[in-house]
């Protein structure tokens, strides 16, 4: 069988120094939360907004209100579904301020019991087709998260200090996703995705402790700044002249990020159990002066 020729020479091979090894599996990867089910309900508005042409003023205008709501409907849902997925990655997080899901629930059954109406104008049919559209909706694609995760005992200024700088730091990391996939180059995009991931587990170490904030400030905010701008002009310029040298120049910068991010994701791992460490003695000595005695083998 016939195999592609690959290696250190070959056009997409990886040169000695500018990339690092190759990840195992792919660490990081996530399914899109806005998957084909929600897609399929931007489908009844347009047929429903078809089929009300030619059914009289009345029948129209009823058949594209109702259209008009089943698609606000669906748009919420997107939003929602998304908002979720991002209440899922995090460890801390608040709940959606705006219950989009329960919200498009509610669109929907409205949207169809308007277009119940329109067809056999009453009340008893265009309830029973909205209440029941109501709840599958809910039963297919469930409501928002209703409360607060991992917020017990954390300061809600400080962590609310954090959602910004990180809700920033994600829109950095979204605008070099954007800029790189302008290049053209596909190993330079998985390259970037692989930051990313690792980029992620800095906020995730951050939003868990916000102390960790003053520390971790730059990172989240200068170096990437940096690094979307020359993302941005990587892009320019490769996908311009497709030169070699700048594509290694970008990597070795992508290797660089990439230690400094982990180095100091590390950091706070062990400066937060170093603080755990002393916390525990002072209880233990605490403890001690009451009287109370800790067998260290039972620990």
């Amino acid at each position: 069988m016939a195999q592609r020729f690959g290696g250190k020479y070959s056009p997409d091979g990886a040169s000695e120094k500018s990339e690092l090894p190759p990840r195992k599996g792919f660490k990081g990867a996530k399914v899109d939360p806005v998957g084909a089910r929600s897609n399929l309900l931007f489908l009844p508005p347009v047929v429903l907004g078809f089929t009300s042409i030619g059914q009289g003023a009345i029948g129209m205008g009823l058949g594209l209100v109702g259209a008009g709501v089943l698609l606000l409907g669906a748009w919420l849902l997107r939003g929602g579904l998304t908002a979720e997925a991002k209440y899922d990655a995090r460890k801390v997080a608040r709940r959606p301020a705006f219950p989009r899901k329960i919200a498009a629930a509610v669109l929907a059954g409205a949207g169809v019991g308007i277009a119940a109406f329109s067809k056999e104008p009453g009340l008893i049919a265009p309830i029973i087709y909205g209440a029941s559209a109501t709840v599958l909706h809910i039963g297919a694609f469930g409501i928002d998260p209703m409360r607060d995760k991992g917020m017990e005992g954390i300061d809600t200024l400080q962590q609310d200090r954090v959602s910004r700088v990180v809700d920033k730091a994600e829109v950095y990391l979204s605008e070099m996703r954007d800029a790189v996939a302008r290049s053209g180059d596909r190993r330079m995009i998985a390259r970037v995705e692989a930051f990313q991931t690792t980029a992620r587990e800095l906020f995730r170490t951050v939003e868990e402790d916000p102390r960790d904030l003053t520390g971790a400030r730059k990172y989240l905010g200068v170096y990437l700044m940096g690094a979307r701008d020359a993302t941005v002009k990587f892009a320019e310029v490769y996908a311009r002249t497709g030169d070699a040298q700048a594509r290694s120049e970008y990597a070795e910068l992508l290797n660089d990020l990439e230690q400094n991010f982990t180095a100091r994701t590390r950091k706070m791992l062990l400066d937060d159990r170093s603080d755990l460490t002393v916390e525990i003695e002072v209880l233990r000595d605490r403890l001690h002066r009451e009287g109370v005695h800790i067998d260290r083998e039972m620990e």
